[in-house]
């Protein structure tokens, strides 16, 4: 299998860290591919020119995140990360939704504030997406209190973990913790898991 990817994306980040979580790992190959350059192999591979993009063993590409987790998920029945049917599977998927869109928010903020010119920046794009960020968090800080979410570490908490070191890469001076001192413990238990520690993103990006 190859996976086209930046290293930088959160979305790859929860690809990667679904197949090692999987035992999967070894038998990707990664391909660089940038995403703002017309030459880049991403376009040969994605119409949409995004990562990540997957060829799997059978030879076809899976073009969405969501969509490639689950495929690699369904290569093998050990450790299991998605229910297949049932309540558990919707909470699993609606968990990994929302916390798609807390990167989806940040991706957004980050683009704008990154290609276009800072005279030209929107400040009501920032204070939308951070909103979205912001409710979301607060989604995921009541599921914790509760019980209704990171008692496993399934797809939605891979995903939730991404989002949250994502919000530390780029946002790191926002101090999303203060509000979600749950969130915050619990992510600090989940980055000692090896496939936390292998994906993330190099420094110096």
């Amino acid at each position: 299998m190859q996976l086209y990817y930046s290293p930088t994306s959160p979305y790859v980040r929860k690809v990667l860290m679904v197949a090692i979580e999987k035992g999967l790992d070894q038998e990707i190959e990664t391909v660089p591919a940038p995403t703002f350059t017309a030459d880049s192999p991403i376009w040969q591979t994605n119409p949409l020119g995004k990562v990540p993009a997957l060829t799997t063993r059978e030879g076809s590409v899976l073009c969405n995140s969501p969509l490639i987790c689950e495929y690699l998920d369904s290569l093998s029945e050990n450790t299991s990360l998605i229910p297949r049917s049932g309540e558990t599977r919707w909470r699993t998927q609606n968990a990994h939704a929302l916390a798609d869109g807390i990167m989806d928010a940040s991706i957004l903020r980050t683009m704008e504030r990154r290609l276009r010119p800072e005279k030209l920046q929107w400040s009501g794009l920032h204070d939308q997406q951070r909103m979205k960020i912001d409710k979301a968090l607060d989604f995921f800080e009541q599921a914790l209190s509760s019980g209704n979410f990171g008692t496993s570490f399934a797809m939605g908490e891979i995903a939730l973990a991404c989002a949250l070191a994502y919000l530390d890469f780029r946002y790191g001076d926002e101090n999303w913790r203060s509000g979600h001192p749950g969130l915050a413990q619990w992510l600090e238990t989940v980055s000692t898991r090896p496939s936390f520690v292998k994906t993330s993103p190099p420094k110096n990006l």
